[in-house]
């Protein structure tokens, strides 16, 4: 696999699940170019396809650069749990670095290209970038948050309203648009995360779309009602 080229360069910094380290560390080019030279383009996966399964040895943390990851594990009765939902920007791997081996499976939910980092690599890198390791320390803090998130006794249309609201402010976040995006996930995985039953699924976006919360169209949501969307999800997502 080739490292990244440098016609990349500026799509690095703009799309990278680092950026905001860099930016705010105020790296210089020589700084950059070496965690540049760590990255190597992956993909692209198509749908339904692995990019790692449990058990396989961990060598590297990436981050999404195009598409969507769902993360799940396989219970003793063959039951499959959905762990987690990752779009651009953001990094799988991070819950494998302390057994040195993925805990959860990958897969690809429509076409995903990924940016591949050596962890070992990473990590010496880190020592030399103060920016870089708080950043590290950030985003394992932030993974171990998003596992617990819906741990708690709450509705159906709470961890709807949750869902939704984080989604959103995920999408927002890395300059998509908060209130238009698509569910590339299907309505069972959803489901299944939110630990609800599919119908219950189907029917609390059918009367949110009733209410006037939102407008949903197979895949396709817009947020119309967010201040009441995001006080029935606080109570989840604490804030």
């Amino acid at each position: 696999m080739p490292p990244a080229d440098d016609e990349d360069a500026v799509k690095f910094c703009s799309t990278c699940a680092f950026s905001s380290a860099c930016l705010s560390q105020g790296f210089d080019k020589s700084q950059l170019s070496e965690l540049h030279v760590l990255v190597m383009h992956v993909g692209p996966f198509a749908p339904g396809e692995h990019i790692f399964r449990e058990g396989d040895p961990f060598n590297a943390i990436a981050a999404v650069r195009a598409g969507t990851v769902k993360t799940y594990v396989v219970d003793s009765h063959g039951r499959e749990q959905v762990q987690g939902f990752f779009l651009p920007g953001e990094v799988i791997g991070l819950n494998a670095i302390h057994a040195a081996r993925y805990p959860a499976n990958a897969i690809a939910l429509d076409t995903v290209t990924l940016c591949r980092f050596s962890f070992p690599q990473m990590s010496l890198l880190a020592t030399r970038l103060p920016g870089l390791q708080q950043h590290l320390f950030r985003l394992l803090s932030h993974d171990i948050g998003k596992a617990s998130l819906l741990a708690g006794d709450f509705t159906a249309d709470e961890r709807m309203a949750a869902f939704l609201i984080a989604l959103s402010r995920r999408y927002a976040a890395r300059g998509y648009s908060g209130s238009h995006f698509n569910l590339t996930m299907a309505r069972t995985d959803i489901a299944n995360y939110l630990r609800l039953a599919s119908e219950t699924v189907s029917r609390v976006l059918r009367r949110f779309q009733d209410e006037g919360l939102l407008c949903i169209e197979r895949r396709e949501v817009q947020l119309l009602d967010r201040m009441r969307l995001e006080q029935m999800a606080r109570v989840v997502l604490r804030d």
